[in-house]
């Protein structure tokens, strides 16, 4: 998400590892989701919201070149029941958006984070 390219929502969705805070999975994730470091020293938390799992998310202002992303992959059965497994990337491709933009691409039940960011950002 951004503000001129700017900022960067950090998300938590993956496991903590024994001992592990939070903020510290986010970073771990983000770096092993888009083989970068997060562009940020200091996160801003946006707080967490439940759906099918726990989401926590932070976010922080930094440079982040959506052009050296690099996603890490996982395996999948795929086709469904074929016994064969195949690599798929965690994410598709990294871009920057306004925030009314981003409204219209991130999943509708995390918009909240949004009006949070915003929040924060007039605060």
């Amino acid at each position: 998400m951004g503000d001129e390219g700017r900022r960067r929502l950090v998300d938590r969705q993956g496991e903590h590892d024994p001992g592990e805070d939070a903020e510290a999975a986010a970073r771990r994730e983000f770096a092993e989701e888009l083989g970068l470091p997060v562009p940020a020293a200091d996160l801003h938390p946006l707080g967490e919201l439940k759906g099918r799992k726990v989401l926590a998310v932070w976010a922080g202002e930094g440079d982040l070149d959506v052009t050296a992303v690099r996603s890490n992959t996982f395996e999948l059965e795929w086709p469904p029941r074929s016994g064969r497994l195949q690599a798929f990337p965690e994410i598709d491709r990294a871009a920057w958006f306004d925030l009314p933009t981003a409204r219209t691409k991130i999943v509708p039940g995390q918009v909240p984070f949004l009006d949070r960011l915003a929040t924060h950002l007039a605060g």
